[in-house]
């Protein structure tokens, strides 16, 4: 009934296979990769025929986790898989971008990729496996695809890679000091097609070394993929790219010179206004029939490329002015708004982000719940891109894929420089809000966020800055690097490659090739070329900010404390009710982890304080010699007890009363009398002892006899 085929090898410390044949046998292309016990099903279907008018390429790329490739039960009412979380966002991107080059240009049918976790071992993230998955799926499909690709994690630990290092590994490397890299790299047997990264201030050689390592690991992978077409590839699909020379030609020769001055314009609004009067006249100058070829848009785009291109290879200049190395003029302004925790407006060039960062306690900690597991993070990036930013009008109310990846890129370019949870025990919000843009937004994130904290008063270990590079690489393999792109460079270059971090190294890098792959020698020169850049933004951003600020009267106080683990049931009492009352009390708010580290917040000193008291008075236990404010709780015939300690009483005799002689101690005491008393120590049954003549019941000094000299 099935015509299987299966490859499987060694791969690193686990066994990778792939198989198809037997699931989804009315796709165009299934596989179902296997890496451990990790198991991720890619299923590719593709329309026969492009849509009349279709002027882009309709790729589609789901990733989607099953609560039950883990044994779990999804959370919520409903209980079934919903919205799609934040790491299958990523992972889709994380897919799409590597294979979306790879297509024959020309090809516009639409693409649909669904990637589904069916298995998951904890152990290996099923992120690398749903590339592997989709490329070998769009391998034996038929579809025009110039593929495989291939991808691998890669860690590094004590200036060693590591391959597909553990979900473990990789979780919260903030808070594991030995790990430094979490590197995802994706290619084709020749080259690099992208690289996503979190990194702790790894140098350029470092980078280098690791997304080369990570090349040479997956080479096995792309063979056994090609060992599977082999076998049971379906017949390439009769495709041939349209020939639009004659309509290109037509285009240039109408248009090329109002084109060129167009770019030539170095303000966005106004050069956006004269390409489109640029388009409008080689439209005007077309034949009909020429108006009608659906390959119109593809011509006009081309026209644009080889003037924008072509120009920078040869000149060195850009169409801002601009030679390939500067970075646009920057303006740096902490504190911008009056309420906030914090605030920075960051302007490069046209990009401008207002970047916001607000200080929250545990409570506001963002839980995640991942097949791995439920945990909490206390740093939230959120980056929003508003139609108005590039002067559009578009649909505005939800956010987009591309504002989840952008975000995160700015999330992890942060990471390594945010304190101990221990040494700053605060949840941190940063809100990018990007107010102009003109080429990486991300980046101006990036900046804007690491002095947006600043201003709140985060000890940061270090600046961060980063900054976007492109490349124009010509068929005669001249090229040019850029940094700092504009959004034309970006649209119409060949390279996307963002590097953030701080002058000691690297903390993120983000490269997307729209190319079949990049030299070595052009990544280290980007890289070079980056850290250049890198050094300079930092240095402007130095202009408005170079140390954390003073805490915003709006911002809550934290404080911290720990107590002995076997104390924590007496801190929440039962059910609850102590630390409820601690709270109701001083009016601030109180955490408490199984470890025993207490968390009070408030705007409040005072109202701290309060609390810190309460607690300490239930954890603590009496000295000796101590002076104590008391309550009397109760008077008997020989003396008085007094609540000095939390909810500890002792014995005030009747003869610690007063120098002097009582008939009773009601006659200088009574029920709910504060005093201060002196602990004396413990009888011999472990009864505490107080006194209060040897404490001035005023000032609350201890009272010291004078002795007499002779």
């Amino acid at each position: 009934m099935f015509t299987e085929t299966k490859k499987s090898m060694e791969w690193g410390d686990e066994t990778l296979t792939l198989e198809t044949g037997k699931v989804a046998r009315q796709a165009d292309g299934s596989v179902i990769a296997t890496l451990g016990e990790t198991s991720v099903m890619a299923n590719v279907t593709f329309a026969k025929t492009q849509k009349p008018g279709q002027d882009f390429f309709p790729l589609t790329v789901h990733y989607g986790e099953k609560y039950y490739a883990a044994g779990k039960v999804p959370g919520g009412f409903f209980k079934r898989e919903a919205r799609p979380t934040e790491k299958e966002t990523l992972t889709s991107r994380l897919i799409d971008r590597p294979i979306r080059p790879l297509f024959v240009p020309g090809f516009k049918n639409e693409v649909l990729l669904i990637c589904t976790v069916l298995s998951h071992d904890l152990v290996n993230d099923p992120d690398v496996v749903a590339m592997i998955a989709a490329s070998a799926a769009l391998t034996i499909s038929g579809a025009p695809f110039m593929g495989p690709i291939a991808a691998a994690r890669v860690g590094f630990v004590d200036g060693e890679y590591t391959l597909n290092p553990s979900c473990d590994d990789m979780h919260q490397l903030r808070n594991n000091p030995e790990q430094r890299l979490d590197l995802v790299v994706a290619g084709t047997k020749d080259a690099v097609m992208m690289v996503e990264s979190e990194a702790y201030e790894l140098s350029e050689a470092e980078m280098l070394g690791a997304v080369k390592f990570a090349h040479d690991s997956f080479q096995p992978v792309i063979d056994l993929i090609i060992e599977l077409a082999e076998d049971c590839a379906k017949p390439p699909f009769d495709f041939q790219a349209p020939d639009y020379s004659d309509l290109f030609n037509a285009a240039m020769a109408a248009g090329e010179t109002q084109m060129r001055a167009a770019y030539a314009i170095t303000d966005k609004q106004e050069r956006t206004t004269a390409v489109a009067a640029a388009r409008d006249t080689i439209k005007a100058a077309l034949t009909e029939e020429q108006l009608a070829d659906e390959n119109l848009g593809s011509a006009l785009k081309k026209v644009e490329s080889k003037i924008l291109r072509g120009d920078v290879v040869k000149t060195g200049r850009r169409i801002d002015g601009r030679d390939t190395t500067t970075v646009r003029p920057i303006v740096s302004e902490t504190g911008f708004l009056p309420r906030t925790h914090g605030s920075a407006l960051f302007t490069r060039g046209e990009t401008q982000g207002l970047v916001v960062t607000t200080l929250g306690t545990g409570d506001d900690e963002q839980m995640i719940d991942a097949l791995t597991g439920t945990y909490r993070s206390n740093f939230i990036l959120h980056y929003n891109f508003p139609p108005y930013s590039v002067g559009e009008v578009g649909r505005f109310g939800f956010t987009g894929r591309r504002e989840i990846g952008h975000g995160k890129l700015a999330w992890r370019a942060l990471q390594a420089v945010l304190p101990a949870p221990t040494d700053f025990p605060y949840t941190l919000r940063v809100v990018s809000e990007i107010t102009e843009s003109n080429g990486s937004s991300s980046m101006a994130s990036v900046c804007g966020g690491s002095l947006s904290m600043m201003d709140a008063g985060v000890p940061l270990k270090a600046a961060v800055a980063g900054v976007a590079m492109g490349l124009i690489l010509e068929d005669d393999g001249s090229y040019a690097i850029l940094t700092d792109i504009l959004g034309d460079e970006d649209h119409l270059g060949d390279m996307d490659f963002k590097v953030a971090g701080t002058e000691a190294g690297i903390t993120s890098l983000q490269m997307d090739i729209k190319i079949a792959g990049i030299t070595p020698e052009i990544m280290e020169k980007a890289l070079a070329q980056a850290k250049d850049g890198r050094i300079h933004i930092l240095g402007e951003m130095a202009k408005a900010l170079t140390e954390a600020s003073e805490f915003s009267a709006h911002a809550p106080r934290i404080e911290t404390m720990q107590v002995p683990t076997d104390k924590i049931r007496e801190v929440i009492g039962s059910g609850g009710k102590v630390i409820r009352e601690i709270v109701e009390m001083s009016g601030a708010k109180v955490d408490i982890n199984d470890d025993g580290i207490i968390k009070i917040a408030s705007a409040n000193a005072e109202a701290i304080k309060k609390a810190y008291d309460m607690i300490y008075s239930i954890v603590a236990e009496p000295e000796t010699g101590a002076v104590y404010n008391g309550k009397v709780v109760k008077i008997v015939d020989f003396g008085a007890f007094v609540n000095f300690f939390g909810k500890r009483d002792g014995l005030v005799h009747v003869s610690q009363i007063e120098n002097r002689r009582l008939n009773h101690p009601s006659d200088v005491l009574k029920e709910g009398q504060d005093v201060k008393v002196k602990l004396l120590g413990f009888d011999e049954r472990g009864k505490v002892r107080l006194s209060m003549k040897v404490v001035d019941q005023e000032t609350g000094a201890e009272i010291v006899e004078e002795k007499s000299e002779g």
